[in-house]
């Protein structure tokens, strides 16, 4: 199954490690620098220029390329959609 992350981004639901809310995870100074590390890397992909609400970790399985979404959705309607395809 697949979960439409926003704009046109879909990604495996198997490929998701995890979906951040970014205003209460970045609060973390490990977060930040993980988020900041992340971004020199190339691996952060905006998926919107509208105010970010979440970012989602995802690693294909056997992969060692990850990518971090930066999305417009909220993490509750993600996480919800997530459910739904249960």
């Amino acid at each position: 199954m697949y979960i439409h992350l926003g704009q046109e981004t879909v990604v495996k639901k198997q490929d998701i490690i995890g979906i951040f809310d970014l205003d209460t995870a970045t609060v973390s100074r490990h977060t930040r620098k993980y988020l900041n590390l992340s971004e020199k890397n190339g691996d952060v992909v905006y998926i919107t220029n509208e105010l970010p609400k979440s970012f989602i970790v995802c690693a294909p399985p056997k992969s060692k390329n990850k990518k971090i979404y930066i999305s417009q959705i909220s993490s509750v309607t993600l996480l919800k959609r997530n459910e739904f395809l249960k």
